[in-house]
């Protein structure tokens, strides 16, 4: 009897929980059994892994040959378990040295002639396996993105035959670096292209500036898509540590292309088609949403209004905890989603509600129908609210080009600069995620009575109340102002829930 042992992961979210592959070759019924809970994208593996041992002009021994992934009760999904699964059966069968194996984990996805296929979560798998003192061989197409994990030694091999040489002393892999250069992301159209829109454009700034989430509503061809979509532009680049965490959420979906880390702040803008678990996550192998996927970045939801209610009303929750837990029969995955809410929408379903000419024979009734479709609590969690009218034809082709994207950042970046130093390293990330005591003592007196009296006479909830003060934050760090001052708290309090057609 033969027994080998490789290291490998299954993942929950973005961890990689250690899995050990274990094969044995006994004597009895020539067979290949897979047991450990396997989905079926393992358990196809037993027929990827004999093809690719054909390729290498190797067969199965006549025996009994039983692959076991421990510990039992974890589900595996995904076709990664492919290559640790030959690597064990290799070794078992005498192929491979024993000795090379117990110092590396492996995963890599097999084609039928011995090809090493990319696979997703190489990222987080790295550093899993940096912390646990081991190496890691993967595919080689994802050498450099297992090399961010720092020091850790990466066998990045194209084929099964080449790792076999490199295992055997014959070949040599040559260690896989992070990309030299960082691959250029693009920061989005330029600001300075929007004429006009003074207010929205002073809006997107302080929702920038904050992370603060947004709602504009207006008709058809105001420009509010054309304002969302120049928000990347006006973010700041990720901080190192954030920049490996949205990589690693990236990674486990398989999206992370060429080794590089993601260092600028996603930006997602799923169609309104798109159903509960595309935005939020699940499915059947549990894969991060649309809200993990712009962690640390920006959802753009155009036509707010036309998506899923039940997809809607899924954002509630990671909105307040910046984080999505997916629970399943048999798994309970939790993703982050730390991320700022852009949403776009018409006052109604024809889109001209305010203009009588043009508005619908239901109009005002089609607007509350229309608007009835946003609940409550997620318009109150909605931090500003604009609206954005149309610009005249004649006003839109005098007026001069605005402020270009590069001075708006700057200010942002430096408001941004101006939040951290006050916040310090281990408090929110940005003015969104800021507590409400800290908000309330740098209030001055005037802006403590007005936000007391308008909380009275808006009926600001709890959470709005908060949100308010924030936005109020964002304002006064743009102006340069340790204090949050009257001024600040006013314009904040004008971003409150306006939508045309219904009260805030």
């Amino acid at each position: 009897m033969s027994l080998a042992r490789v290291a490998t992961f299954a993942f929950s979210g973005i961890d990689a929980v250690p899995v050990e592959v274990q094969v044995q070759i006994a004597s009895g019924l020539p067979a290949f059994l897979l047991v450990g809970l396997a989905d079926k994208a393992v358990a196809e593996s037993r027929e990827r892994v004999r093809a690719a041992l054909i390729g290498l002009g190797l067969s199965l021994p006549p025996k009994r040959v039983l692959v076991n992934l421990a510990p039992a009760d974890l589900v595996k999904e995904g076709s990664h378990f492919d290559l640790p699964i030959a690597l064990a059966l290799l070794t078992a069968m005498d192929v491979l040295p024993r000795d090379e194996m117990v110092d590396y984990a492996a995963l890599g996805e097999l084609a039928l002639d011995g090809g090493i296929h990319p696979v997703a979560g190489v990222l987080p798998a790295a550093i899993s396996a940096s912390a646990r003192d081991l190496g890691l061989i993967c595919p080689a197409a994802q050498g450099p993105e297992a090399a961010w994990a720092g020091r850790i030694s990466v066998l990045a091999a194209p084929d099964l035959q080449s790792l076999m040489n490199h295992m055997r002393g014959t070949q040599l892999l040559t260690p896989p670096a992070p990309p030299v250069t960082a691959r250029e992301a693009g920061r989005g159209p330029c600001l300075s292209e929007v004429r006009g829109q003074e207010s929205a454009k002073r809006a997107i700034e302080i929702a920038a500036a904050g992370g603060h989430n947004l709602l504009m509503t207006g008709p058809p061809g105001a420009g509010k898509s054309m304002l969302a979509a120049r928000i990347p532009g006006l973010l700041p680049d990720l901080t190192p540590a954030e920049a490996l965490e949205v990589s690693m959420v990236h990674s486990v979906a398989g999206m992370l292309d060429g080794g590089h880390l993601v260092q600028r702040p996603p930006y997602r803008d799923p169609h309104h088609s798109a159903s509960q678990a595309a935005l939020v996550g699940g499915g059947v192998r549990t894969k991060p949403g649309e809200i993990s996927l712009a962690h640390r970045g920006v959802l753009f939801l155009d036509e707010l209004p036309e998506f899923p209610r039940p997809a809607l009303e899924a954002l509630r929750q990671p909105m307040e905890t910046s984080q999505v837990t997916i629970s399943r029969a048999n798994a309970r995955v939790s993703y982050p989603a730390r991320f700022q809410l852009i949403a776009a929408m018409n006052p109604c379903r024809c889109g001209y509600l305010a203009d009588a000419r043009r508005a619908c024979s239901r109009a005002p009734r089609c607007a509350e129908d229309y608007q009835a479709k946003l609940s409550g609590p997620l318009l109150d969690r909605m931090d500003m609210s604009i609206e954005v009218a149309p610009m005249p034809p004649a006003e839109l082709i005098h007026a001069p080009p605005g402020e270009p994207s590069a001075a708006v950042a700057a200010r942002i970046a430096a408001a941004r600069d101006r939040a951290r130093a006050r916040w310090g390293e281990d408090g929110p990330a940005s003015n969104a995620e800021a507590e409400f005591r800290p908000l309330q003592d740098s209030l001055d007196a005037d802006a403590a009575a007005l936000m007391e009296m308008a909380a009275t006479k808006l009926m600001l909830s709890s959470r709005g109340h908060v949100r308010t003060l924030r936005v109020a934050r964002s304002i006064a760090d743009l102006a340069g102002s340790n204090a949050i001052g009257r001024e600040h708290v006013a314009e904040a309090l004008a971003y409150r829930h306006r939508i045309p057609g219904r009260g805030g």
